[in-house]
């Protein structure tokens, strides 16, 4: 087998590696403070984007699409909310069909726990990393990778 010494350089791996690196110590440092408040990462995170948005609710699609999670993931994901009381489901206002996840004040009163750790984190071991001066192309670049992958994700997310 012949070897292409120039595949092997390619900037594009030395990117894909730098980002899963990155990832993987960000995502280990925030799940083991999220399972301190006795929640599994994903079950924060779709928490934390009900919190945040409007009327503290989504349908069950859009916080699949949002959490990146299919359909059936997410149903198991609120059962388990929905079982300890942090979130309910309603039947959806605009179309009676669909169904909606609608966090409770239990359900806020858990990400107010957990956040303001985690947002330590965030700053800590994300954003110091991040020079000031690129801060804002940063996100930029993040929610155009993300927009372009995930089109789906950006509906009614902040």
């Amino acid at each position: 087998m012949a070897d292409d010494p120039g595949l092997f350089n390619d900037p594009r791996i030395t990117l894909m590696g730098l980002f899963v690196e990155a990832h993987g110590a960000l995502t280990a440092r925030t799940a083991s403070q999220i399972s301190e408040h006795e929640l599994a990462p994903a079950e924060f995170e779709a928490l934390l984007r009900l919190s945040r948005s409007a009327e503290r609710s989504l349908r069950m699609s859009d916080l699949a699409a949002q959490a990146g999670l299919t359909n059936s993931g997410a149903t198991r994901l609120v059962d388990r909310l929905e079982s300890r009381g942090l979130l309910t489901r309603e039947t959806s206002p605009d179309d009676r069909r669909g169904t909606t996840a609608v966090i409770t004040d239990k359900g806020i009163d858990k990400v107010l726990e957990v956040l303001p750790g985690h947002l330590t984190i965030v700053q800590d071991a994300f954003l110091d990393g991040v020079p000031a001066d690129v801060r804002a192309p940063f996100f930029e670049a993040l929610r155009a990778i993300r927009d372009h992958l995930r089109p789906d994700a950006e509906r009614d997310a902040r």
